[in-house]
């Protein structure tokens, strides 16, 4: 059975983006899908002194393994002031000092959204840069426009159909591309 891992890149307990995944992890049938929260891997602000003085943390090496061993990866990334949040930086920077090829065996699906019009685009499109420069296979890279209005956080699921179609078709992509 295909592995799928699902996170965003935020860490807020209340993140959009996190529900955005966590929702279409949730539709995904026939594969085994897990949906981590970045939260509950603990990384210090990345330093070559503390790289070089205490190694890689549990934390990281826990994290890179499952990451290696999906077949699929669903990354829902915020935006903070036009950019990536600082958080998932930090992750990016430690996961690419213990392997910089921490991708290369995965389909990628890079997903944003925010409460905007735009829904993130500009973090997406960072996103989407980094990893074609790492030579990542991403299958697509898709933002999800005014959170609120096409979300229902109360029931967990994209209330605009339109909006739903674009999503599914989307995981069907990733799904059919493993």
């Amino acid at each position: 059975m295909k592995k799928i891992i699902a996170f965003a890149g935020s860490n807020n307990s209340t993140s959009i983006n996190h529900a955005l995944v966590s929702y279409l992890a949730s539709t995904i049938e026939n594969c085994d899908v897990t949906v981590l929260r970045l939260t509950d891997y603990p990384l210090p602000i990345y330093g070559q002194d503390i790289e070089d003085n205490e190694g890689f943390p549990t934390a990281l090496l826990s994290l890179v393994e499952l990451i290696k061993q999906a077949d699929g990866v669903m990354i829902s990334v915020n935006e903070h002031n036009g950019s990536i949040s600082a958080f998932f930086k930090n992750i990016i920077d430690w996961l690419s000092r213990v392997d910089g090829r921490y991708l290369s065996s995965a389909k990628v699906l890079l997903l944003s959204t925010s409460e905007g019009a735009r829904g993130g685009q500009t973090a997406l499109g960072y996103l989407t840069d980094f990893y074609t420069r790492k030579k990542v296979d991403i299958i697509s890279s898709i933002a999800f426009p005014s959170f609120s209005e096409n979300f229902d956080l109360k029931d967990g699921k994209i209330t605009n159909q339109q909006q739903a179609k674009i999503m599914q078709d989307a995981v069907a992509l990733l799904i059919a591309s493993l």
